[in-house]
């Protein structure tokens, strides 16, 4: 197979098709290397999910982040944001680019859900969804940012893990740099207000994160407060899991076998106690039934009235003991 390089067109504003795409005879369409925007994998199809996750509305600045990344790695990042333009109608390469700018058009559908699906879906091309989706849910009014602020505030960690919490936290976080509501100075100073500008809003972010803590993480707060300059955010969560980790392993007995012995004794211990407790009740009970027909006392009945038979020797008598003399009068 040839080059021909009468039939290689350069793209305007876009990269210059490589030697490697090959005219397929009178019908325009071309095989490209896998360099070239216009190559499609044998494993590239119209149904296929761009993303894990669909956008529904909310969400939009981290479903965005991870549509680009992945038009970025399949090379087709150019369909979107217009650095690909579309070829002369006599052009050969204009039916390629229509074939490519379909499928990335599908993935595209595939990645929303139905209702924003069903009301992009006679774009024209790519570029024309894709703005689309940005000026609906990509521009940062001061509703979406007052939304952001307000669930931000109310983050707190509750019954959820460190790692819970900060994912929670950090989504918000992500989705804020996407309205790009922090600006950095790039101008090629050296004053450093653009490092400092850049720590402040570091350490902002830090205080957030500590202050949605429970009251369990007072100590490792206080010490990480402490520090001078603040730790970033990534040490500062490093120095809480270790925390965690640590509370965890105290719940755990420090020798198995002996807490597995001291708890069959415990229950065999507990059985006797529970035994001894029951024998004892079945006796309350039998103690407590009837009423004497002589002492007219609840208790016991006749055969086992002290009064009648006697008083034991080691009885003790919180009374004068004129009972037991009249008893045993009664018996002689």
């Amino acid at each position: 197979m040839g080059t021909n390089s009468q039939t290689t067109d350069t793209l305007i504003s876009s990269p210059p098709v490589p030697a490697a795409f090959v005219s397929a005879g009178s019908s325009g369409i071309g095989l490209v290397d896998s360099a070239h925007p216009y190559y499609l994998h044998h494993s590239d199809y119209p149904g296929m999910n761009l993303v894990s996750s669909v956008f529904d509305g909310r969400g939009y600045g981290g479903w965005r982040r991870a549509v680009v990344i992945a038009l970025s790695a399949k090379n087709k990042l150019g369909f979107i944001d217009g650095t690909l333009a579309v070829p002369d109608a006599d052009s050969s390469l204009q039916r390629a680019w229509a074939r490519c700018n379909n499928m990335v058009l599908s993935y595209l559908l595939n990645s929303l859900s139905k209702e924003i699906a069903e009301s992009v879906l006679y774009s024209h091309s790519a570029k024309d969804l894709w703005h689309d989706l940005e000026d609906r849910f990509g521009q940062a009014s001061g509703a979406k940012l007052f939304q952001l602020q307000k669930e931000q505030s109310a983050v707190m960690q509750g019954n959820s893990s460190v790692s819970t919490y900060f994912t929670n936290m950090r989504e918000l976080w992500d989705e804020l740099d996407a309205l790009n509501t922090f600006s950095a100075c790039v101008c090629e100073c050296d004053c450093g207000a653009n490092a400092k500008s850049i720590k402040a809003h570091q350490d902002e972010r830090l205080l957030q994160f500590l202050m949605g803590l429970n009251e369990t993480f007072i100590g490792v707060r206080s010490n990480i407060l402490l520090s001078s300059p603040l730790l970033s955010i990534g040490q500062a969560y490093s120095l809480v899991i270790q925390d965690e980790k640590q509370r965890e392993i105290h719940v755990v007995p420090a020798y198995p076998g002996e807490s597995g012995s001291f708890m069959v004794t415990n229950q065999a211990a507990g059985k006797k106690y529970g035994d001894s407790k029951g024998q004892k009740g079945s006796y309350d009970a039998k103690k407590s039934s009837g009423i004497c027909t002589y002492c007219k006392k609840p208790g016991h009945n006749i055969d086992k009235c002290y009064r009648v038979h006697g008083f034991p020797a080691d009885f003790k008598f919180t009374k004068p003991r004129k009972f037991q003399d009249q008893s045993r009068q009664t018996m002689l």
